[in-house]
């Protein structure tokens, strides 16, 4: 992106819709090099002990600030509180992302770490806090990566920022309490939970980070929208936040709990194991878990391992967050909702025949990828209907945006509406301009401008 001009930059979103999740839009001129980090060093003290953070162009920055305790003493459980440590720990590395395939940083199921950036510490400033949730659905990410950066987030805006690791796929959301074990009734939801405990953390600590425990504005993108919409939907989340943006993520429902036990069962079934024996996993290894855990999903429509999210189990998720109408709970909360263009050309786009469709092929590319259940003659028909001017390829990914991104989003804007509930819909029309602006404004491109890291590594 470095060859973008800023007057494109700046025409990203149409609209004032930022302004109500508490969170100014940067300004998209080209980053400089970070200076040196100061050796001042700020201290900041919590519940469980007294932390040395750093500096980074006059903004304080604390890392790898343990929330909650190592998650492998209580697999597919609730979180418990971190454990309370004597000297000054040192909080200028991120702590480990939670165990997934392939990551590229260190993992551990001790993983419920924040991190915090801020303008200043103890000095009653009751700054916004902007709380990011990662994105990667409910499988892989953490809040470490270096497009989260919040030094000049918080330099355009004023504001805390905080990003958070929090338990992942089998161990976040692996559904196992209707399997006879009643230790493992919060097992399907403890990826939510950790966000919850988390927030928790955030509203007692706020004031020690020069933030407003009662301003805070959770966002993220992709999972991490969708991580959020459940949240509105969570009993034990209400009053923790109050207001939501989520980006190109919803969750119109979540797994019941019939398709999660089944999910279950197939994992046990590729870890040639019993119901009767699911004590056993919380000291099976983590890569054999993981390893067992590709089996493909039956349910979904693409060829993938299996699906674990959010569960209706009656206890921490008593109801759908936007089905059939939007959560009573989150009714004054304003929320923006949003997407970019041409969302699938982050994930298919690297496919070049994408790009060569013809008509008379695009029908059974379309049915490959269609997240609702229509004919795609049906769809293809509408679309040359109403864009005469499309190629077949345009018409590809304009249909598979739709099908995957927009249903949920103006579903979730539909309920609230008939909620009367204060929310915004927007959409990112501007595009890359890289590799002469084939991908557009594809998946994830909202959230370097947003954090104002377009130098960054990924963007």
């Amino acid at each position: 992106m470095q060859g973008a001009p800023d007057t494109r930059r700046r025409t990203l979103l149409r609209g004032g819709l930022l302004a109500t999740a508490a969170a100014t839009l940067p300004s998209f001129a080209a980053a400089a090099t970070p200076p040196p980090r100061d050796d001042s060093a700020p201290l900041a003290r919590v519940r469980s002990g007294a932390l040395r953070g750093y500096r980074d162009q006059d903004i304080c920055v604390f890392k790898g600030i343990p929330y909650g305790g190592d998650t492998a003493a209580r697999r597919f459980q609730a979180p418990l509180q971190e454990t309370p440590w004597q000297d000054v720990r040192d909080a200028s590395g991120f702590g480990a992302a939670a165990p997934q395939l392939k990551a590229s940083e260190p993992t551990s199921e001790d993983c419920l770490f924040l991190n915090v950036w801020t303008p200043g510490l103890r000095d009653g400033g009751k700054r916004p806090v902007l709380f990011y949730i990662h994105g990667g659905g409910y499988t892989t990410g953490s809040g470490s990566d270096p497009l989260y950066d919040g030094v000049r987030l918080c330099k355009r805006g004023d504001v805390v920022v905080i990003t958070v690791n929090h338990r992942l796929n089998l161990f976040g959301y692996l559904s196992l309490a209707q399997l006879g074990d009643a230790s493992f009734a919060d097992s399907g939801n403890a990826g939510q939970l950790d966000l919850i405990h988390a927030l928790q953390w955030v509203r007692q600590h706020a004031a020690e980070f020069g933030g407003d425990a009662g301003n805070v504005t959770v966002f993220g993108q992709s999972g991490g929208g969708a991580k959020i919409a459940t949240l509105m939907a969570m009993p034990a989340a209400r009053g923790l936040f109050h207001r939501a943006w989520t980006m190109s993520g919803q969750q119109v429902t979540v797994a019941g709990p019939r398709a999660a036990t089944q999910r279950a069962q197939l994992l046990l079934d590729a870890l040639k194991m019993s119901p009767g024996e699911i004590a056993h996993m919380r000291t099976l290894p983590v890569a054999q878990l993981l390893a067992a855990a590709q089996v493909r999903d039956p349910s979904r429509v693409e060829n993938s391992a299996l699906y674990f999210g959010p569960v209706l189990d009656a206890r921490n998720v008593p109801v759908h967050p936007f089905w059939p109408t939007a959560p009573l709970q989150s009714a004054r909360i304003p929320m923006v909702i949003g997407n970019t263009r041409d969302e699938t050309r982050g994930f298919l786009g690297n496919d070049a025949k994408n790009f060569a469709l013809s008509w008379d092929e695009l029908p059974a590319r379309l049915e490959a990828q269609q997240y609702v259940d229509l004919l795609p003659q049906a769809v293809i028909a509408q679309y040359r209907r109403l864009y005469p001017q499309y190629t077949p390829s345009q018409v590809f990914f304009a249909a598979t945006t739709a099908g995957r991104s927009w249903r949920g989003a103006v579903e979730e804007a539909e309920a609230r509406a008939r909620q009367g509930a204060p929310t915004w819909a927007y959409q990112l029309d501007w595009g890359s301009p890289l590799d002469d602006g084939k991908f557009g404004a594809f998946h994830t491109l909202d959230i370097p401008l947003v954090f104002d890291n377009i130098r960054q590594p990924g963007s």
